[in-house]
């Protein structure tokens, strides 16, 4: 036995020692010097800088009744004013039925004087209604032509588009050539609609198709230079409208 306690001490040498368990450790926050191996740790516990602390405001409400921290705010505070002030729905899309009403009468009246205000506006329900009810009286005469209507119309005014803005001097828009195009359609309606009761494969629907091709296109270019100001080039204005308006008349007759 004496042999195997001088292997067991001879073992494992260390620098730690039965006294360093007989002190108490330090938890009152002093500083303790402890060394092991040579290396010395020193360390005060338990300080805290007092700029690191938080300083925390006392609690100064009631019990079960906190302090508000946040007041909701009204509804007008959202929106800025009050929903009686909103503006119309209609009016917030663009749609005006007194302009609209306007510019109908205009065109079916193609001698009135045209309100270059309105004119140059971008409305685009009327245009959409009219292209709407052309179709639908071709569809009454046994013709389904609806994906021409619309194809034709947007290279016609695509085509205007171009070439009023080659002739003006202040330039157009895409919305208010489509606009004023789509609302000097209505004389076409008016001769589709004959095409239900009756044949346009004759004389008569030639020169009705003429007419109408006429109005349209005098309605059309009498928009157009009161919109840009373009006066003396009406004539110049109306015959690429003729040959738009000539294709929908193609369209009725045949």
């Amino acid at each position: 036995m004496s042999g195997f306690d001088h292997f067991n001490t001879e073992f494992y040498q260390t620098s730690y020692s039965i006294d360093d368990q007989a002190q108490p450790p330090d938890y009152g926050g002093g500083t303790y010097n402890r060394q092991y191996d040579g290396y010395e740790y020193s360390q005060r516990g338990g300080y805290v800088p007092p700029e690191m602390m938080q300083h925390q405001q006392p609690y100064t409400g009631q019990i079960f009744q906190p302090t508000p921290t946040y007041t909701p705010s009204s509804p007008q505070s959202f929106y800025g004013s009050n929903f009686e002030d909103e503006p119309p729905l209609l009016e917030e899309l663009g749609i005006n039925f007194d302009h609209i009403w306007q510019k109908t009468l205009t065109v079916l009246h193609p001698l009135k004087a045209a309100d270059g205000s309105i004119m140059n506006e971008t409305d685009l329900a009327g245009p959409m209604v009219f292209c709407l009810a052309f179709g639908s009286t071709l569809l009454l005469a046994g013709k389904i032509q609806f994906g021409y209507v619309y194809g034709i119309s947007a290279i016609g005014c695509l085509g205007m588009f171009c070439l009023l803005n080659l002739m003006s001097m202040t330039g157009v828009s895409f919305g208010c050539v489509a606009s004023v195009l789509g609302y000097c359609l209505l004389p076409m309606i008016i001769l589709s609609s004959f095409a239900i009761v009756f044949s346009l494969q004759g004389m008569m629907g030639v020169i009705l198709a003429a007419g109408i091709i006429g109005w349209c296109s005098f309605s059309a270019s009498k928009l157009f230079i009161s919109a840009l100001a373009m006066e003396g080039q009406q004539l110049l204005v109306a015959y690429p409208c003729a040959l738009l308006y000539g294709v929908f008349a193609l369209i009725s007759v045949f």
